[in-house]
């Protein structure tokens, strides 16, 4: 369940009605979640907490998507599946898979994406996609100027500025979805300490153990 209260469809605003309408039909999403991907749908009831961070969400995808883009979906999607992965969200990896697929991507590129640096199926324009996306997740931005260099060869400057709008937009989205446990992303933290047979949590010296005497 999200971290934070979901938005009822009684309570809420013209926006998000508009939202729930469009997704879910008559149903409340809330009382009766799911969406046609799949999902619970849970992105849209939390979000509407705030209808015009709503609105301007909605309004970023639809730029996103505007056919005055000089990125091609099948570029921004490429980037995309590889922002989900790296920032560690299941839920944006797994929806843009499937807006890959409408994109064009083949199964063998996507399936290939999260260890792309080894995959020999990408040609040299996606692996400057990939490779860029790496930097700007990874690096926070600090484009190697080798890696920039190859990205001004298979893409305009007015794409570029696109790809990094796009990849930050979607890294944003990653990690609110991780921090208020939304959609795929409501998963408990994996990284804790496994108690010692035993032990409890008494105090073991377990660098005396394994260091070599």
């Amino acid at each position: 369940m999200p971290r934070i209260r979901q938005v009822p469809r009684a309570e809420a605003s013209p926006e998000a009605l508009a939202a729930y309408q469009r997704l879910f039909g008559d149903r409340d999403p809330v009382a009766e979640p799911g969406t046609a991907t799949g999902t619970p749908g849970n992105w849209w009831t939390v979000f509407a907490l705030v209808p015009d961070v709503l609105v301007h969400a909605q309004d970023g995808f639809a730029l996103l998507n505007s056919r005055r883009r000089k990125l091609t979906p099948y570029q921004r999607e490429l980037a995309l599946v590889r922002t989900g992965y790296l920032g560690a969200s299941q839920f944006v990896f797994s929806q843009h898979c499937k807006a890959a697929r409408a994109a064009g991507i083949p199964e063998e590129k996507l399936a290939a994406i999260p260890a792309w640096a080894t995959s020999p199926v990408f040609d040299p324009a996606d692996r400057a996609i990939l490779a860029a996306t790496d930097e700007l997740v990874l690096q926070d931005g600090r484009l190697h100027d080798a890696t920039f260099e190859a990205l001004r060869a298979v893409l305009p400057d007015e794409a570029i500025l696109e790809l990094c709008y796009a990849v930050g937009t979607y890294r944003m989205h990653a990690m609110i979805c991780r921090a208020l446990r939304l959609e795929y992303d409501d998963v408990d933290e994996r990284i804790v300490e496994v108690p010692a047979p035993g032990q409890g949590g008494a105090a073991v010296d377990v660098m005396g153990q394994i260091a070599r005497q």
